[in-house]
């Protein structure tokens, strides 16, 4: 046995359009000799719940086979995108149980249980995926979070400013939003309630058919999900709100005690790539906001909505509840909220 393999179970959520044949013929079982020495590699399973054509599912398969490649076949790792192992908001859970052993989710899918790391999703006025992939890594490389210490770190990485974006009614104003269901995770939902509106929490992989079937009005996310999800067909309003531009951390995380059974070699490789994919991960939020922007508006009858400054002066100010609130959670439970703020503003600064 060599290189893993890339296993599709069936999945009754919704998930976007098939494959283009090109990607679906990367699909292959791998195989191939064991690694020198004659001794079976360690196997390891992966879940992402990121769907096998976007770019960032793609990122993470790619992870695994340069593992394997480094690790001289040591370790072989079965790749199962598209929630297919886990589900996003069961993700952490399951490498922690092991069901299995890497997992790829949103801190945001799980509000509450990363108290500290996700005062990254704050509305930080966030430019790029590249910033605040870079932020998200240099908070967990600061201060260390008791909350991940029942699992290994491996990265993180998050995606440029979320958006709002909204079907069948354009929001000028925050009178606007009041009233309208949107789709939101984690502190993006705080976002939505300061500025007016109800969120509603929900995976992306549920957010298509609710957006869709009326359950929601919109959704709050990055860009690049008007392509990757498809979710531009089914919205008709983007709203510039950069002025609250926050961001979704994605974690990558493995067992503990897998990564304690692996050999030195093995984790040596994954320490190597994962610094590595880490720019990776965050230039490539980027390209694809830029064509999740230009897919919305192909779609007829779409359109931009621009806030004037004194309306996103307004909707920036509105933002301060939410970093008091991050500081006094922080504080029950014993951590420096206020230093990580501290930290984050600097560190967007330089």
């Amino acid at each position: 046995m060599g290189c893993g393999r890339t296993f599709y179970m069936e999945d009754t959520t919704m998930r976007p359009p098939p494959p283009a044949p090109a990607a679906a013929a990367g699909r292959l079982v791998r195989g191939g000799a064991k690694p020198a020495g004659g001794a079976d590699p360690v196997k390891l399973s992966y879940s992402n719940f990121f769907p096998p054509t976007h770019i960032q599912s793609q990122l993470a398969e790619q992870w695994c086979r340069e593992v394997e490649k480094r690790s001289g076949g040591k370790v072989v790792i079965e790749y199962y995108p598209g929630g297919t192992l886990t589900k996003a908001k069961d993700c952490y859970d399951g490498v922690v149980q092991r069901i299995s052993d890497i997992g790829m989710s949103a801190l945001g899918y799980t509000k509450g249980r990363f108290p500290v790391l996700s005062g990254v999703d704050l509305p930080m006025c966030y430019a790029s995926g590249v910033q605040a992939t870079g932020l998200a890594n240099a908070v967990y490389a600061k201060f260390t979070p008791k909350e991940f210490d029942d699992v290994h770190v491996l990265y993180f990485h998050a995606h440029g400013p979320g958006i709002l974006h909204t079907a069948g009614k354009p929001v000028k104003s925050m009178e606007d939003l009041k009233g309208m269901k949107i789709r939101a995770t984690g502190n993006s939902a705080s976002v939505i309630t300061a500025l007016g509106g109800s969120p509603v929490a929900m995976s992306m992989p549920d957010s298509y058919q609710s957006i869709q079937k009326g359950v929601v009005n919109g959704g709050i996310y990055p860009t690049e999900t008007n392509k990757g999800w498809k979710m531009a067909e089914v919205v008709d309003y983007l709203t510039d709100s950069t002025a609250v531009g926050y961001t979704t951390t994605f974690f990558v995380v493995l067992n503990k005690a897998a990564w304690a059974a692996l050999p030195a070699e093995a984790q040596q490789a994954m320490t190597e790539v994962s610094k590595e994919w880490i720019p990776k991960h965050g230039q490539a939020w980027d390209d694809s906001d830029k064509e999740g922007r230009e897919f919305f508006l192909a779609q007829p009858g779409n359109a931009i909505v621009t806030l004037d400054a004194a309306e996103a002066a307004r909707w920036t100010k509105a933002m301060d509840p939410l970093f008091v609130e991050y500081e006094a959670e922080c504080a029950k439970l014993g951590a420096d909220g206020k230093a990580v703020v501290e930290f984050m503003h600097g560190q967007m600064k330089k």
